[in-house]
């Protein structure tokens, strides 16, 4: 994928964010999760039906890549198992973490191929993924 059509997803993604909205509903877990070196300040939450997770909005500030970011993983991961979803978060890290991972299972995520160049930048694309990950294992426990 060329880094024009990269840019366009992830400023899709920022623009017109995938469920942007706050719940009060006790049926959704909250988790934050935040950069403690910018804005970066996200709530995620998740609604589980047993082992799926049925649905996923947030809210907060942040950086186009952690809106991005966010977005595109609610896209993959609503009608996921919660095994399924941890295999997809492993493989985001494998990618931002500059090793081998299955472009496949990713999608669309893989506009963040080559963020682990940039320190800084992986922290933001990686947020919601740290976040929703800390929910699925609570969940399992």
């Amino acid at each position: 994928m060329d880094n024009e059509t990269k840019r366009e997803i992830i400023m899709e993604n920022y623009r017109h964010p995938t469920n942007r909205k706050r719940t009060d509903d006790a049926l959704y877990k909250k988790v934050n999760t935040n950069n403690s070196s910018c804005i970066d300040n996200i709530d995620i939450y998740v609604k589980f039906k047993d082992n799926i997770i049925e649905d996923i909005t947030f809210e907060g500030e942040a950086c186009a890549i952690s809106i991005s970011a966010t977005s595109i993983m609610i896209n993959n991961l609503i009608g996921k198992t919660k095994e399924e979803a941890l295999d997809y978060i492993h493989n985001f890290y494998e990618m931002t973490n500059g090793n081998d991972y299955n472009e496949e299972l990713l999608k669309e995520a893989i506009v963040y191929n080559d963020i682990y160049k940039q320190g800084n930048r992986k922290t933001c694309a990686t947020l919601p993924f740290r976040g929703i990950e800390k929910a699925i294992k609570e969940s399992i426990n």
